[in-house]
């Protein structure tokens, strides 16, 4: 059976970015750096997420953000307002980052630190249930976000996000007695889609289930070692550094 020209194309683009993905994640792995692809749809919370995030460990974890947006800098000037690095990249029409943007997100960063000294780099993607579960940027884990207000089906319509994350935050759990929703059922269509995903709901308002959060990035830190030795350090000259 022969391939669409379409099928065949996005076989191709998904291939070399995955490449891009495999080089990046390996810079990430030389330089000690765990790297969370945040995703969701618009309007689930990633960048209020952030906020509580890097506001609760910035003392104890070095953070980095590669903020996503598909014109404005209004998420990331947000998040400098934290005191970390946010580095901005503009995707114009696309709906999702690819490996070679974060490409250009990791020159930045290693041309203006020394990304060693940090923890974490927290990748928030463009608002989006698909394109970005497809494309790989170099992440060790992927955490998905889906709130309480889009319904408990969106496991079951848009099942790729889902069976490839890592950990799903069920968020705005405030707002669940004033819809007609039950959280048990979001869990319940998720685990359809992915056994073994960690599921934390989570309420940026009240707090409710963000220690849990919080808890289950510091486990991620740190689980990937430099891959070089003192000897023979990370080539950061490669980004100009």
């Amino acid at each position: 059976m022969h391939q669409t020209f379409d099928a065949a194309l996005g076989i191709n683009l998904l291939h070399v970015n995955q490449a891009g993905a495999d080089d990046n994640r390996a810079h990430f792995d030389e330089w000690g750096l765990t790297c969370l692809n945040i995703m969701s749809s618009p309007g689930a919370g990633k960048t209020v997420l952030l906020e509580r995030t890097l506001a609760a460990l910035n003392d104890t974890v070095k953070m980095v953000v590669i903020e996503g947006d598909m014109t404005t800098e209004l998420d990331a000037e947000r998040l400098r307002k934290y005191g970390v690095p946010v580095i901005a990249i503009n995707t114009g029409r696309s709906c999702h980052l690819d490996s070679k943007m974060v490409s250009g997100g990791i020159h930045q960063l290693a041309y203006s630190y020394e990304p060693s000294e940090f923890d974490l780099v927290l990748v928030e993607n463009v608002g989006n249930l698909v394109c970005p579960a497809e494309f790989e940027v170099g992440e060790h884990a992927k955490v998905a976000l889906l709130s309480v207000t889009e319904g408990e089906d969106k496991p079951l319509k848009y099942p790729v996000m889902f069976q490839q994350a890592d950990c799903l935050l069920i968020t705005k759990i405030d707002l669940a007695p004033y819809l007609d929703i039950e959280i048990s059922r979001i869990e319940e269509n998720v685990r359809q889609m992915n056994p073994h995903v960690t599921i934390i709901p989570v309420s940026a308002k009240t707090g409710e289930g963000l220690a849990l959060w919080y808890d289950w990035v510091r486990s991620q830190v740190g689980r990937f070692a430099p891959v070089t030795s003192e000897a023979n350090p990370p080539n950061v000259a490669a980004f100009g550094h």
